[in-house]
């Protein structure tokens, strides 16, 4: 650091807040220090760091599946919004006990965790090594537990009107599983359009995610003129239930996914879907953790992140 300094012309203090990230840097001087950083090839060294600060400056990521394409995607998007904030991450799998994640994030000294959906189920009845700060990914917020998650009742609602707006007297819907709470979000949208427009919901029709299960649902839904479905996937699957039945889309039925994942887009038709924005979702809570980490209580408020209606061919 004292050889950054004297390369740069400046105090070891002002190395220290670049290095730390400090506003307290104009961006000229900022500039003068990086360059002499690199040209020296200086790095923070993070375990010197931690002995200092008492903080790992890493954070874990708890999933229970990376099959899933919102789990994936949450993966990437969180590991981008963690570097940016000069976080390391560290992924664990959690099977049917998210405490022992939690141990093993505790052995490796993090200082918080994100726990990502499914996995977030799990967490109000696990044991929390004392001091682990966490966010919890698609669960609701408690007095204990900082939540963030997309606006799912919003965008069933969005989708649920869109079909109804076209038309249809009424939408079935093919749900997620019945222990998710981003599937209750979206079937509580739905219920609640169809009610406020004096519509019975009819029976729904539950799926597992994948887009097999949407294959299955086509006899079930075989009969339907509109349907919402809880995710793309099941909508791919449904998609082609549909074709090999006669049944057009969207000439006979009009369909409608949830998370506009890349290749929604490519579907036969193009699907109309709600989009989720998991980049937002995933730094989002990034910033919460770090500001538990660091903090900030006032920062580290539950939130919720807004869905968009993306109208496709399939309801055309």
């Amino acid at each position: 650091m004292a050889m950054v300094a004297s390369r740069a012309g400046v105090s070891g203090q002002t190395v220290s807040r670049v290095v730390n990230d400090s506003p307290r840097v104009d961006p000229a001087t900022r500039a003068r220090v990086e360059k002499a950083m690199a040209e020296l090839g200086y790095r923070p060294h993070r375990a010197a760091r931690a002995l200092r600060t008492g903080r790992s400056q890493t954070i874990g990521l708890v999933v229970t599946t990376l099959a899933t394409v919102g789990n994936s995607r949450m993966l990437q998007a969180t590991a981008e919004a963690a570097a940016e904030r000069g976080y390391a991450l560290t992924l664990v799998t959690a099977g049917d006990s998210v405490a022992d994640a939690f141990d093993r994030l505790a052995a490796q000294e993090v200082d918080g965790a994100i726990v990502l959906n499914e996995a977030s189920a799990l967490v109000p009845a696990a044991q929390r090594p004392a001091g682990l700060r966490l966010v919890v990914v698609d669960a609701p917020a408690s007095d204990d537990l900082i939540a963030v998650h997309s606006d799912h009742v919003g965008g069933a609602a969005a989708a649920t009107a869109h079909l109804l707006s076209l038309g249809h007297e009424t939408v079935r819907h093919l749900a997620g599983p019945a222990d998710s709470f981003a599937a209750a979000e979206r079937e509580r949208g739905w219920r609640d359009t169809l009610g406020a427009a004096g519509i019975e919901p009819p029976t729904v029709v539950r799926g597992d995610w994948s887009s097999d299960a949407g294959y299955a649902a086509g006899d079930a839904l075989a009969a339907a003129s509109a349907v919402f479905c809880a995710n793309d996937q099941m909508g791919l699957g449904l998609l082609r239930a549909f074709a090999e039945r006669g049944r057009r889309v969207p000439e006979d039925v009009a369909v409608v996914g949830f998370d506009d994942v890349p290749d929604a887009a490519n579907y036969r038709p193009p699907l109309t879907t709600i989009r989720q924005d998991f980049s937002a979702l995933a730094h989002r809570a990034v910033e919460l953790l770090v500001a538990e980490i660091e903090g900030d209580a006032a920062g580290a408020a539950s939130a919720v992140v807004p869905t968009l209606l993306v109208e496709r061919a399939s309801t055309r």
